[in-house]
């Protein structure tokens, strides 16, 4: 049976306010959160989604990654759960939105259903995916890459944060490691709700992204090995200097980037020198590149283009070059049916939309290898994330819910 019609839409102010309260755990310095995954915000945080759930009538289960499950139950016993997923941990100075927008997104979907005694065929389950962003422990959605399989869970479990900690330590420190298998669920379909994290929905005054597609990506973590020596008393043509070779392949990867327009992008976004101190020069610099494109072919030559010229790099300046690919997953086509269902339900609901690919990964692009699996995009002014100054609507984020809320319908299909 098709979902109810156009009148249909989600509780606007129980949504924003559930987001404002969120925001109140894990706050940043700058207006925005800094609820890093397997800290002691994130486990409040996690508590409090727990509560709501619980309030709203669903079950909550918790695997060996710490990632959530909270079910609404169907009217069949045999039905595949219909999942709604997205994150709650942020990055150090991130915003209220990216992530949490789609698991209390998902949660205010339940409540809705609750407040109208609609029921499914198919149970709900509205997910919060564990170290989706991958701040503390790399690679990025590291749970959801577990879970299907990607991922082994002893490699994830012994990450180490900058300090040294890792992810099954700090796991169980807070008190989130579940027992239920990893990956041990099966699901019907997969939606997520997101912010876009890019300027071109707000840019072209639409309201609603219809997500079709996911840029591939290579996370490529560099270590260069030069000598440490006095920055003063060492002359130039001496020097086996690790950040100068940083410097050159820093504009190496534009290079590499730009050559391989349109849709590509390339970048460095994280460094750490040692001993990082002024007047000496690096011993060993490590960075991660970043480089990311829907197109396969496009990106495997722009890995091999970027390791090779960074090796001979290297090799002109004597210094030592090692590389690890510490995040990666392949381009990623969404389920035509259930975009199809999306985009019917922005049409029916009367919103503006435009089909768009995402820039950025989410825990989407590994359920899809496990699942039918699509993603709703809520314009963010200025295209910012990643940044405590992130921001949205109410309008925004009530109109993808109610997209949300149509296309999940029509999926889990209402019993009359």
């Amino acid at each position: 049976m098709s979902a109810p019609g156009e009148n249909l839409r989600i509780n606007s102010a129980r949504l924003w306010d559930s987001l404002m309260d969120m925001a109140k755990i894990g706050p940043g310095v700058a207006g925005g959160n800094n609820r890093q995954t397997l800290t002691d915000a994130d486990a409040e945080g996690r508590a409090l989604f727990q509560s709501w759930c619980e309030a709203a009538g669903m079950t909550m289960g918790v695997d060996q990654m710490g990632t959530m499950f909270a079910t609404r139950a169907g009217e069949d016993p045999d039905a595949l759960p219909v999942y709604i997923g997205s994150h709650l941990d942020t990055q150090p100075t991130g915003g209220k939105f990216d992530g949490v927008l789609g698991v209390l997104g998902g949660l205010e979907v339940i409540r809705s259903l609750n407040d109208l005694g609609i029921r499914t065929k198919h149970p709900i389950v509205v997910t919060n995916w564990a170290n989706e962003e991958g701040a503390r422990f790399a690679p990025a959605m590291l749970a959801s890459g577990v879970f299907v399989g990607e991922i082994g869970l002893d490699y994830a479990y012994a990450r180490k944060d900058l300090d040294g900690k890792t992810y099954g330590e700090e796991l169980a420190r807070i008190g989130w490691k579940g027992t239920e298998p990893v990956g041990a669920r099966k699901m019907h379909a997969y939606f997520e709700y997101h912010i876009e994290q890019g300027p071109i929905l707000e840019a072209e005054a639409k309201t609603i992204g219809v997500v079709t597609h996911v840029q591939g990506l290579w996370w490529l973590e560099f270590t260069l090995t030069g000598k440490e020596a006095h920055t003063g008393s060492t002359p130039m043509a001496m020097r086996v200097n690790a950040g100068l070779a940083m410097a050159r392949i820093f504009e190496m990867v534009q290079e590499v980037a730009m050559a391989a327009q349109p849709d590509a992008v390339g970048g460095v976004g994280q460094v750490t020198f040692s001993p990082n101190s002024r007047n000496v020069l690096p011993g060993k610099v490590v960075f991660t590149v970043d480089i990311r494109t829907v197109d396969q072919a496009k990106l495997d030559q722009m890995r091999a283009e970027i390791e090779s010229r960074a090796a001979q790099i290297c090799a002109d300046l004597g210094v030592g070059c090692a590389v690890e690919a510490v995040g990666h997953f392949d381009p990623v086509t969404f389920d035509p049916v259930l975009v199809g269902r999306v985009r019917d339900a922005v049409e029916k609901l009367g919103y503006s939309h435009k089909d768009i690919v995402s820039g950025a990964g989410h825990d989407a692009c590994w359920a899809a290898k496990v699942a039918p699996a699509t993603m709703i995009f809520c314009p963010c002014v200025g295209g910012l994330s990643h940044n405590e100054a992130e921001e949205i609507s109410p309008e925004w984020a009530a109109a993808g819910a109610d997209v949300l809320l149509h296309a999940v319908l029509e999926t889990a299909e209402v019993v009359a």
